[in-house]
């Protein structure tokens, strides 16, 4: 099941006090950025975000979930609608995201 664009624009109206805040629709469901880093995506209309430590630590007894068959696990956000909780979640997950990834020029 794909997820709806009204689920995506209530998730970024919640996490709008951060700037920078970015989405991308891929297949049918959307990649979520904070400053250029990928944090997480919605699946399923389903908040999951990566299972860094700070997102454990902040969410303890949290779900882990598969975002699509062959995927790593990623963390399930339930509190969607506390949005002071879920900026600060995003915020202080930023400085152990991977940086993104550069792609390589191509070779002739």
């Amino acid at each position: 099941m794909a997820s709806t664009k009204e689920y995506l624009d209530f998730v970024l109206e919640q996490l709008s006090e951060l700037d920078e805040v970015s989405s991308r629709a891929m297949m049918g469901e959307y990649i979520l950025y904070y400053r250029g880093k990928v944090f997480g995506g919605i699946y399923d209309n389903r908040l999951l975000v990566k299972p860094v430590s700070v997102a454990v630590q902040l969410i303890p007894d949290a779900e882990l979930e598969l975002p699509y068959d062959g995927a790593k696990e990623m963390i399930l956000v339930d509190d969607v609608d506390n949005r002071e909780f879920l900026c600060e979640l995003v915020r202080n997950m930023w400085e152990e995201l991977p940086e993104k990834k550069r792609k390589n020029p191509k070779k002739s």
